[in-house]
């Protein structure tokens, strides 16, 4: 039988900090988008969840999603992530930890926005993974605009990844948003992303 050292924590499996469900299942490739606290407002989040309600939950999960992807590509808020201190400030903290606390396959930071592909590594639970990021991350951006409150959006959305076609298609989304998003002409271009690194 293969069991955790005792000093590991148990992944935590589906759990909820409010509105939105989380799996953290441990050494399980994740899809996480996590956003800046005014990039969508929840006046609009509310109305569609309200006009989703008639919707079969699994297909109300993934209307919403691609309304907040498409809502967040069209550059709403201050988009505090266009300064490039910051953007670069974000992704200096997420590769910090790639092969420590996680793998991460791939990433962007955008505007308002920022998805992630990792997997957590034994030890480290998705939940503390993602606390440890944005809370340094908006601490920094905080010191370095001169100003406080609240940076990121406390939820984050994340899905797990089933097998080897959905993780590929996941890691194509994530570097082609900033082109959906039309910031740029190809993926290498943007500079804040997997995609750039591997040029």
């Amino acid at each position: 039988m293969n069991e955790q050292p005792s000093n590991q924590p148990e992944p935590r499996g589906w759990y909820s900090r409010g509105y939105l469900p989380h799996f953290d299942g441990g050494e399980i490739a994740q899809f996480i988008t996590y956003r800046l606290a005014d990039s969508l407002p929840k006046s609009v989040l509310d109305t569609w969840r309200e006009e989703l309600t008639r919707e079969a939950p699994p297909n109300a999960d993934m209307v919403l999603r691609r309304r907040i992807e498409q809502y967040l590509d069209q550059g709403y808020g201050n988009c505090a992530l266009k300064d490039e201190r910051l953007a670069t400030m974000v992704q200096s903290a997420l590769l910090h930890y790639d092969n420590q606390r996680y793998k991460l396959a791939a990433w962007v930071v955008m505007p308002n926005h920022v998805h992630i592909l990792l997997t957590t590594q034994p030890g480290h639970t998705l939940s503390d993974v993602l606390h440890t990021l944005k809370s340094y991350t908006a601490h920094e951006a905080n010191r370095l605009r001169g100003v406080k409150g609240r940076f990121w959006q406390v939820e984050s959305f994340d899905r797990f990844i089933r097998d080897h076609k959905h993780f590929t298609t996941v890691v194509a989304y994530i570097e082609n948003n900033p082109v959906k998003a039309k910031l740029c002409d190809r993926p290498e271009d943007w500079p804040y992303s997997s995609a750039h690194f591997r040029s």
